[in-house]
């Protein structure tokens, strides 16, 4: 139960960041260490911990308060495992950075460091079967020529598409592209993009299709710069391009308004990233972990590696 008589939101009242550091270390603290997506996400978790503390400072501190944060999450949420993991690390990661700088005692840190997530296999009722959606080719085609290529916002989603389909990176990459990060070597086209967590630009794929679309869209649009946007926003009903970036959520819900013409209700961004991992693995693990910026062979082999049986697979064993 939340302290006090205070009920448990999950989603608490707005709390402004200055408020929040009245009772435990900003995440503003990972500012420059982690993306600014993730330090967003670790506020409003934070601030979610607060409210279940009812704004009381004496007990936000304390290792046992986030155990039983832990235990509401499970008990009175539909929150799946991986939330709720996400939103115990959040809390955890922002007490070690504030005992760092001398925010929060470092035996203070030390003991919610211990406070351990739940099992994902435990909860794994609270799992969406449309998690991962596995899009096929055939899927995939009809998806990225379901823009209509004859007006600039069908080019623009044409060729945002393709590039998601065809380069295996991550929306918030695709949409913080420059025209100057597509390249070519060899007679191949390539981006170059600064990945998670990397310090370094990494070489992703780009089919020549997608490389097409992209310098149509861009002639029509107007290049610009080359550190101008090389996807943009549009304005007037869709009439008129801008050189302001394409937000995330709009990058989404481009590909939502295809996905549902194309009668696939719960393809999300990130099933373009499994389609490529996925279809690249068939052929080459080692290139599937190089195309996604995979650190590890592992996580490839874990999440875009088919596991489901081939068919026929025990025919002529005798």
């Amino acid at each position: 139960m939340p302290h006090g008589n205070q009920s448990a939101p999950v989603a608490p009242v707005r709390l402004p960041r200055a408020l929040l550091g009245e009772f435990l270390p900003s995440p503003q603290l990972l500012a420059g260490r982690l993306a600014a997506s993730t330090v967003a996400i670790y506020t409003w978790d934070c601030a979610a911990y607060v409210a279940f503390c009812g704004y009381d400072s004496t007990v936000v501190l304390l290792a046992e308060t986030l155990r039983r944060w832990r235990t509401y999450l499970v008990q009175d949420t539909v929150l799946s495992p991986h939330t709720i993991n996400r939103m115990l690390a959040a809390v955890r990661r922002v007490m070690r950075e504030g005992a760092v700088h001398g925010l929060v005692a470092r035996e203070v840190a030390e003991a919610c460091g211990q406070v351990e997530g739940v099992s994902v296999v435990a909860l794994r009722h609270r799992l969406k079967a449309q998690a991962r959606v596995r899009i096929t080719p055939a899927q995939m085609r009809q998806l990225c020529s379901a823009p209509d290529g004859q007006t600039l916002l069908g080019r623009r989603d044409g060729a945002l598409l393709l590039t998601l389909a065809t380069s295996g990176c991550r929306i918030s990459e695709v949409v913080a592209l420059t025209p100057a990060q597509v390249t070519t070597r060899d007679g191949a086209s390539f981006l170059q993009v600064l990945g998670k967590r990397k310090h370094a630009p990494r070489e992703a794929p780009l089919s020549q299709e997608a490389a097409a679309a992209i310098q149509t869209w861009l002639a029509q649009r107007g290049a610009g710069r080359p550190d101008t946007p090389l996807f943009t926003r549009f304005v007037g009903g869709g009439w008129r391009a801008t050189t302001q970036p394409l937000s995330v959520s709009s990058a989404w819900r481009v590909v939502r308004k295809y996905a549902l013409r194309c009668g696939l209700p719960h393809v999300k961004p990130h099933d373009f990233r499994r389609f490529v991992g996925t279809e690249l693995a068939k052929r080459d693990l080692r290139q599937a972990q190089k195309a996604l910026g995979h650190q590890r062979l592992e996580t490839t082999v874990q999440h875009y590696v088919l596991d489901e049986l081939q068919p026929g697979l025990t025919e002529d064993l005798f």
